[in-house]
């Protein structure tokens, strides 16, 4: 099988990673792909949001399968170009990709679905935001509606922060509008489920970080670190989102004429009243897919293979290693909210050279032969272990060989988790 993957992340290095692994796959390519990434993959260049280049691309190359990785292209309906040229593609069409286009519209289908979420008010004006505000209190939760990248959400306890946040997203025009829900406590879980618009398979657990600084400090970022497993997660967790979120969901979906195959990231809070969903995402999760793919035992083509082309329910169960897997995200000076590039890293050989450790690129480019930074999360350095604490030590001590002048990353990444259950 030959297979071509769309983006330039660390989600994107990972998905490689896992596949190159696959003894079924006999090429794989990269489009556009990223220095790492280069060392398993063909790059090729292309527009990723343009969905004819994309198809023509897979063609000429002679994919057999196109894994979508970023939720740009799913919205832009690339999947929908790739498809109608004849070549099966992991990833969902333009019109369900709105799961993770429109949170109101993903809220519209939970609610048809009878799926537990938060309660929330979609806003279109500043005065509608100040009522929804005054009307479900503090702490305050205000999300672009739109997509914005992991970033396009503020939790606050500060009213006029979050009227602020609202108005930036709603001074963009035209049909923009911000969603605000009740703040949900617990603990927060992301699971993935692969479907082939019937099926549901859900992959293993983790957890993410999305806040910059230790002890869930500072603005929130595209996510700076994730682990797996959960040993703290009800055994039955799972089973519940499955039946209680994605299948009828994806049923739902199905009932619409707008059947969602791919990747449905269930992002939810373990709340004191039960389960319920924060988001929808349309694809693969970064940095949790570096940790789950890290553990997933059972070829990744024939998953992904088996989704795109409608036959997910001939699959034999997936199988795991016990091993636990922890990432831990380089980010540039700056980030999230000035980000600095054209740093040189260094040490990224003896990092990779950590046994247990794989570094994966995400915002980084060549330069006169050295690998300098161009995004804002650099790289996600994942270790792995037979427990939490041993996929911290490998993860933390790559991670100290590698050298970026002012880089930022989080010392605390499955500490909490790997103390109590050590």
């Amino acid at each position: 099988m030959k297979v071509l993957v769309l983006g330039s992340g660390a989600r994107e290095h990972a998905l490689l990673s896992a596949l190159a692994r696959d003894r079924e796959v006999e090429a794989l390519a990269a489009a556009p792909g990223n220095p790492g990434i280069a060392a398993q993959a063909e790059c090729l260049a292309v527009d990723p949001l343009d969905g004819d280049a994309v198809a023509a691309l897979a063609v000429s190359w002679g994919a057999d399968l196109v894994v979508i990785g970023p939720e740009a292209p799913l919205v832009a309906g690339v999947a929908d170009a790739v498809r109608e040229a004849g070549v099966a593609c992991f990833g969902p069409s333009r019109a369900a990709a709105q799961l993770e286009g429109s949170k109101a519209f993903a809220k519209q289908i939970m609610a048809a679905a009878g799926v537990p979420t938060a309660l929330a008010h979609v806003c279109r004006t500043v005065d509608e935001v100040a009522e929804a505000l005054d009307a479900l209190g503090a702490p305050y939760v205000v999300k672009d509606d739109g997509l914005a990248a992991g970033k396009g959400v503020v939790v606050t306890d500060d009213r006029a922060a979050a009227l602020t946040h609202a108005a930036a997203c709603l001074a963009r025009g035209g049909d923009a509008q911000v969603v605000v829900e009740e703040f949900l406590d617990g603990p927060e879980v992301s699971l993935f489920c692969i479907t082939d618009g019937a099926v549901v398979v859900p992959l293993a657990p983790a957890q993410d970080f999305k806040r910059l600084l230790d002890g869930d400090a500072g603005p929130n970022t595209g996510g700076m670190g994730a682990y797996s497993p959960l040993p703290w997660a009800p055994m039955s967790l799972t089973d519940e989102v499955v039946a209680r979120v994605a299948q009828p969901t994806v049923d739902e979906m199905a009932r619409r004429g707008t059947p969602f195959a791919g990747l449905l990231y269930v992002g939810l809070a373990l709340t004191a009243r039960g389960l319920r969903v924060v988001e929808f995402n349309a694809r693969f999760g970064d940095p949790e897919t570096q940790v789950v793919l890290a553990r997933l035992q059972t070829p990744l083509a024939s998953v992904l293979h088996a989704a795109a082309t409608g036959t997910l329910g001939d699959l034999a169960p997936l199988r795991w290693t016990p091993d636990a897997a922890v990432a831990v995200v380089l980010a540039a000076p700056g980030y999230p909210a000035s980000t600095q590039t054209g740093g040189v890293l260094r040490g990224l050989d003896d990092a990779a050279a950590v046994p247990g450790a794989t570094v994966l690129h995400a915002g980084t480019a060549e330069r006169d032969g050295d690998v300098v930074v161009s995004g804002g999360r650099v790289l996600s350095v994942v270790g792995t272990g037979p427990d939490l604490s041993a996929a911290r030590a490998t993860a933390y001590d790559a991670l100290a060989r590698i050298h970026l002048d002012g880089g930022q990353h989080r010392s605390d990444i499955a500490a909490a988790a790997a103390e109590v259950h050590a």
